[in-house]
C-alpha cells in the first residue's frame, strides 16, 4: 500500500552513542579542533600514542585548547595563559602559582580507535561500551582494500541518512555513473530490529552502468554482457550505514550467494552531527578484488568522491529549502520506508534520553 504520510524534517541527535570524531591519522601530537554533536573538542595524542578528546575550552577563560600544544607525556597547554591539563582533563600546572585550584578541570570524553577511525562518546560515560561501536570490519580486514575521505556536509546529519537509505535517487542525481532506470523499477525489501534497518534490492539481467562496467573490466578484462546487480543497505543506530554493492555476470548465482563471477564493494558511511545544519560525513569504498592495486584504490576513491560531490550539492540545496520553509513537513513515499524506520529508531533513542516528546511517525 502506498505511503502518503508526513513526518518532521529533522530531529536531534542522541548523545549516548559512538560518533566518529576523526580518521585515526588525523589525530596526532598536534591538537586539532572538531565539533561533534554541538560539542567543540580538542583532539590529540599522548606521547605513547593514546588518543585524547577534551572539551575545547580552557577552565580559566574558555580559550580553545586546540590552539595550544602538547607538552610532556600527556598534557595539553592552553595557548592563552599556559595552563596545562592531562588526558583526564585535570589541571596539572598553573602560571605564577604552586597551588592548583581543585575545580580546574575540563571535560574528558571516552575515545576509542577502531576501523581506522577515532570514535568519541559524549553522553553518560558509564554507558560507553566499545563493544557497541558499529561493525565496520571491512575497513581494517586484510580481505578488503580501499580508501575514503571526510566530507564536511552543510546539512543536518539526518538528510545524509535519508539520502543513503533510498538509493533510487541515483537514477536522477548520478545518471552518468551509477544511475539507471532499473533502480526505481525494481522491488526492495525492508527489515529492521531494535537497532538496525536493512533495505535489500536486486536488479537482475540488466546492463551494467558505467561505474560498475569499469570495475567488472578491472577484474575480468574485456567483459561484455549483462549483469545481476545488488544493493543491500544496512543501517546501525544512530548514524552508520554500510552498503553491500556489486554486480556479477547475469545468471551466475549471485542472488543465491555465489558472487565469484562479479565484483563486490562496501560503501562504508558514518555520519557525525556537528550542528543542526552541518555534519561530518566519513566514508570509504572497500573492495575484495585486486587488493594489490593502489591504482584501483585511488581510482575508486576519486570516482566515489565525484558521486558524493553530486550528493553534497543536492543536500546543501535541500537544507537551504528547509531553512526557507520552516513549517513544512516532509511527505513520504514507498521508497522512504527504510529512512522512516531509521528516523523511528533515532526517535526512540532520543525519547530514552528524555530529549524528545513522542511524535507520530508512520508505521511502515
Amino acid at each position: 500500500m502506498p505511503i502518503h504520510s508526513t513526518t518532521s524534517k529533522v530531529m536531534g541527535h542522541p548523545l549516548n552513542a559512538w560518533y566518529v570524531a576523526a580518521w585515526d591519522h588525523e589525530v596526532t601530537r598536534t591538537p586539532i579542533a572538531r565539533t561533534i554533536a554541538d560539542r567543540p573538542l580538542a583532539l590529540y595524542r599522548t606521547e605513547d600514542g593514546r588518543p585524547v578528546a577534551l572539551a575545547d575550552a580552557c577552565w580559566h577563560r574558555l580559550a580553545p585548547l586546540s590552539m595550544g600544544k602538547t607538552v610532556g607525556k600527556e598534557d595539553i597547554q592552553c595557548p592563552y595563559h599556559g595552563i596545562r591539563y592531562n588526558a583526564a582533563g585535570r589541571c596539572t600546572s598553573m602560571p605564577a602559582q604552586e597551588t592548583i585550584n581543585p575545580s580546574a578541570t575540563v571535560p574528558s570524553f571516552p575515545i576509542v580507535e577502531r576501523y581506522r577511525y577515532a570514535w568519541v562518546w559524549l553522553g553518560d560515560p558509564l554507558l560507553a561500551d566499545p563493544d557497541t561501536i558499529p561493525d565496520m570490519h571491512q575497513m581494517s580486514d586484510d580481505d578488503w582494500a580501499g580508501d575514503g575521505e571526510l566530507i564536511h556536509a552543510p546539512c543536518n546529519y539526518q538528510l545524509v541518512l535519508d539520502n543513503l537509505m533510498d538509493l533510487t535517487h541515483e537514477e536522477f542525481v548520478h545518471s552518468s555513473s551509477i544511475g539507471q532506470d532499473e533502480l526505481s523499477e525494481s522491488e526492495f525489501i525492508t527489515t529492521h530490529t531494535d537497532t538496525t534497518v536493512t533495505v535489500t534490492r536486486w536488479m537482475l539481467n540488466i546492463e551494467a552502468p558505467p561505474f560498475w562496467l569499469k570495475n567488472m573490466r578491472d577484474r575480468f578484462p574485456g567483459f561484455e554482457g549483462r549483469v545481476d546487480r545488488w544493493q543491500i543497505i544496512h543501517f546501525e543506530a544512530p548514524s552508520t550505514i554500510c552498503i553491500d554493492v556489486g554486480v556479477a555476470k547475469a545468471g551466475t548465482g549471485a542472488p543465491e550467494g555465489d558472487r565469484s563471477q562479479g565484483v563486490n564493494g562496501y560503501v562504508m558511511n558514518t555520519i557525525s552531527p556537528e550542528t543542526p545544519r552541518s555534519c561530518h560525513y566519513f566514508w570509504s569504498f572497500q573492495r575484495n578484488y585486486r587488493l594489490e592495486s593502489q591504482l584501483i584504490t585511488t581510482q575508486l576513491r576519486n570516482g566515489v568522491h565525484g558521486v558524493f560531490g553530486e550528493d553534497e550539492a543536492m543536500l546543501k540545496a535541500q537544507q537551504a529549502a528547509i531553512d526557507a520553509n520552516p513549517d513544512y513537513e516532509f511527505y513520504s513515499l514507498n521508497i522512504d520506508a527504510g529512512g522512516m524506520w531509521v528516523r523511528k529508531l533515532i526517535e526512540r533513542r532520543l525519547e530514552a534520553e528524555g530529549r524528545l516528546s513522542p511524535s507520530p511517525l508512520v508505521e511502515v
